[in-house]
Formats: structure tokens, sequence, C-alpha cells
């Protein structure tokens, strides 16, 4: 046991220090800390070799605790959440989902690009950002190309959703939406947690509140998604040349973490410095694991993806703001 963990502290130590800086930057200058995170990744990937003593605990950083933070993220939801909102508002956020991850599989295939980058983009942006698109990709079949679509798919959503962080807050006054109307615009169409709170307490508390709620709603979402794309994808194995390979997606343990959290967050009363402390270290582990993947970059091929998975999720941001919009000027 000690050699392992020999073995993977360099790598750990190198994207922790890596994650700490994201954070340090993150809290000067106001931008998403895994942005900051998987751009400083990026410029030290050279660390990332095969004869580097960095290596293994790189991998480690970039699978295992990127597993077990999206298990954390468990504990900022609660089963009564996803009924606080009312039938109507849940069935418009999975109807929006749906049809978001669908614009992306159909867009990839416009495009000439493979169904499961539309699948990962639209994910990313119908739920939780960058957190979600790195939930998603552990389940998704490693091909030659999976870490930078991971990558372009980051840096893509996170981009998304500091804009509308921005912009959708004067979109919600300007169509003098109420603050329950608004809260359900912000929460249902910003991608990342963190630009949700702070769009929607920059209007009020009450429709902060509201989006804060709607939002941790979408990530609950995470599961059945996980699960059906597990489902899809071991299906497509099942009938391809490779049908009995011993790899094939199975319910990913992770998953069954996330959700033990959410019930133990349902049926138990948790001091409120513990649910925020499990966030907390989630949020550290997502960051430090984004690191690990950047560092895991190669460079030349993220440039040569080209703009398509950003017209993508341009795409899908657009159309999810226009699905939430239209509902609550129709309804």
């Amino acid at each position: 046991m000690n050699i392992r963990y020999q073995a993977i502290l360099p790598g750990v130590s190198v994207s922790v220090i890596t994650g700490l800086a994201a954070l340090f930057l993150s809290d000067h200058y106001g931008s998403p800390a895994m942005l900051f995170a998987l751009l400083i990744g990026m410029a030290v990937s050279f660390l990332y070799r095969a004869d580097s003593p960095s290596t293994e605990g790189i991998d480690f950083c970039a699978s295992t605790l990127l597993r077990t933070g999206v298990v954390l993220l468990g504990l900022r939801l609660a089963l009564e959440d996803l009924t606080a909102l009312g039938w109507d508002t849940l069935g418009l956020l999975c109807f929006a989902i749906l049809t978001t991850i669908l614009l992306g599989i159909g867009l990839a295939k416009i495009f000439g690009l493979k169904g499961q980058l539309g699948a990962l983009t639209g994910g990313a942006v119908a739920i939780c950002g960058a957190s979600a698109a790195l939930a998603i990709s552990t389940i998704l079949p490693k091909g030659q190309h999976h870490e930078r679509d991971t990558l372009v798919t980051v840096i893509g959503v996170t981009a998304m959703s500091t804009i509308a962080m921005v912009l959708y807050p004067i979109i919600a006054v300007q169509l003098n939406l109420s603050d329950s109307e608004a809260g359900i615009f912000l929460g249902g169409t910003i991608h990342d947690v963190a630009q949700v709170v702070g769009a929607g307490y920059s209007i009020s508390q009450e429709v902060g509140d509201m989006a804060t709620l709607t939002k941790l709603v979408r990530v609950a979402m995470l599961v059945p998604v996980v699960m059906i794309m597990v489902l899809v994808v071991a299906k497509t194995l099942s009938v391809g040349i490779k049908s009995r390979q011993t790899n094939s997606p199975k319910i990913p343990l992770f998953l069954v973490g996330f959700v033990m959290m959410m019930l133990v967050n349902s049926f138990f009363v948790l001091p409120e410095s513990v649910v925020e402390m499990g966030s907390q270290i989630s949020r550290f582990f997502l960051i430090v694991s984004i690191a690990a993947i950047g560092m895991k970059s190669n460079l030349g091929q993220l440039i040569n993806v080209g703009v398509r998975p950003i017209i993508m999720i341009f795409a899908e941001t657009l159309w999810l703001a226009l699905i939430i919009l239209g509902y609550l000027h129709f309804s």
C-alpha cells in the first residue's frame, strides 16, 4: 500500500498545487476556477510523460479523484428538492434536458463529429456544466480523442456559463420576469452552479433562492441521464464487433455513491457545516481533476478540433434558454 502511495504522490501533489493556484486566481480575478485549472494544467502538460514520476498520480486525479468529487455532489441534494418546484417545472426541466442532449447528438452528426461528443456537450449544457461533462466522460467509450473532447466541452460550457451569468440577469430584468420566473430562468439555463448563484443573488435574495433550487434539481438529473447513457453505450457495443468485450459499461460505482449521498441528505438531518464541507471538498476535487485532465491533454489536438464543438455548445445553450423563456411566456 505504501508503494502505491509513493507512486501517486508526485502527480497528486502537482495536481493539488495546480488546483490551489486556480482557486487563488479565481478569487482574485473573478473567473471560473475550473477554467484556470484547465489552462494551468495544459501549460504544465510536459509533466505527463511515460517516464515522468508524476504520470501515475495525474492519472489517479483524472479518474479516482474525479469520481469521488462527483459522489460528494450528492450532498447538495435532497429528494424534497425534486418536488419543491412543482411538477410543471420539473416536467419542463426534463423536457429541456432531453431535447438539449438530442440536439447535441444531432448537431454532431450534421458537423461530421461523433455522436458521443454531441451527448457530452448536450449533457454538460443541459445539466451542470463542467461537472456534468466530467461525470459523463467517465462512462463514454475511451476512444482516441476522449480526453480532447472532454477538454473542449469543459472550455466551451465554462465560457458560455460565464457569459450567461452576466447577460441573463439583464435579460430577466428587461423582460420584467417575476422573482419566481427569473429564478427558474437563471437556474434552468446557466450551466455551472456557482454562476447560477452569482447571477440569481445579483438580482435579489428571492431570485437567488429560486435559481439555486432550480439548479439543484437539474444537478439531480445527472443520475437518470448517466444511467440512460450507460444503457445506450452498452447496447451500442452489444451489436458491434466487440459484443463480448469485458469492459462494456455497467452501472458506475460513482453514480451509486452519488445517489447514496443524496439519500443520506434526504433522510438524515445533517449539520449545515457537514453539507458545506462536503460541497467544498467536492468542488476542490473536481478542480484538481480538471487540472490533471489538462496535464494529459495535447494542445495540438485541441486546436485541430476546430470551432465546430463550440458552435454546438452555443446552439445548445441558446436552445435551452429559448425553451425556458418560451414556457415562462406562454404558461
